[in-house]
């Protein structure tokens, strides 16, 4: 073999070496906080059922809703995650069949989601039975979203959704908080990319949709 030959072989070598570098590099961005695309897994393998045991307690969050019975949105059809509170697994789009539905996307990192989860909460006691409002925590870190709503006296019922299935389903963008209306018949009505400071301006944004589906309110 040439000098030459060799010099080619071993530059070559370096390139392969250098692409594979970057393409693990891209990976961890992506499954970090914030990152560009989905992480890997719904939770952690450190979130086994005896670990999320006292952040549940803690948390003491309100069930997920039950299956009606009906298919439900169709984009989230074959979607199953598991319920934060009890870690039951949810066949989501059954759960939401028939019901006005305010989905609230959101990370336990998240700043401003964390100023708005209140506020969603004070939404569901003056919305009472006409919406559900179910959050969604889109990291994999299932311990974490349980302190954090322990700590912000949160109860809303959640999904933990680490690979954010639900935001790729509904094509909500990738930025949190984010809020989802959906119709009772399954159709989304609204995607609401941004943070609410109150329940009033949650109720400004959501009620001419809620009163539509219920036939009060603004037409």
């Amino acid at each position: 073999m040439s000098t030459s030959t060799r010099w080619t072989v071993v530059v070559l070598a370096v390139v392969v070496a250098l692409i594979g570098a970057l393409w693990l590099q891209l990976q961890d961005d992506d499954a970090a906080p914030g990152g560009g695309t989905a992480a890997a897994r719904d939770r952690r393998d450190a979130d086994t059922a005896q670990a999320l045991a006292g952040p549940r307690a803690r948390a003491d969050l309100r069930p997920c809703p039950a299956a009606s019975g009906s298919a439900g949105p169709a984009p989230l059809r074959d979607v199953t995650l598991e319920c934060a509170g009890d870690g039951v697994p949810v066949d989501v789009a059954a759960a939401l069949a028939g019901r006005t539905v305010v989905l609230n996307l959101w990370a336990y990192w998240c700043g401003p989601c964390a100023d708005e989860l209140p506020a969603m909460a004070e939404y569901q006691r003056r919305a009472g039975d006409r919406v559900t409002v179910l959050t969604v925590h889109q990291d994999e870190n299932e311990t974490a979203a349980l302190l954090r709503l322990a700590e912000l006296g949160v109860h809303l019922p959640t999904l933990q959704d680490g690979r954010r299935l639900v935001a790729a389903a509904l094509r909500v963008p990738n930025v949190m908080p984010a809020t989802v209306v959906l119709r009772a018949d399954g159709t989304v009505a609204e995607i609401l990319p941004r943070s609410f400071a109150d329940a009033d301006e949650i109720a400004a944004a959501v009620d001419p949709v809620i009163g539509r589906e219920t036939g009060g309110g603004p037409g």
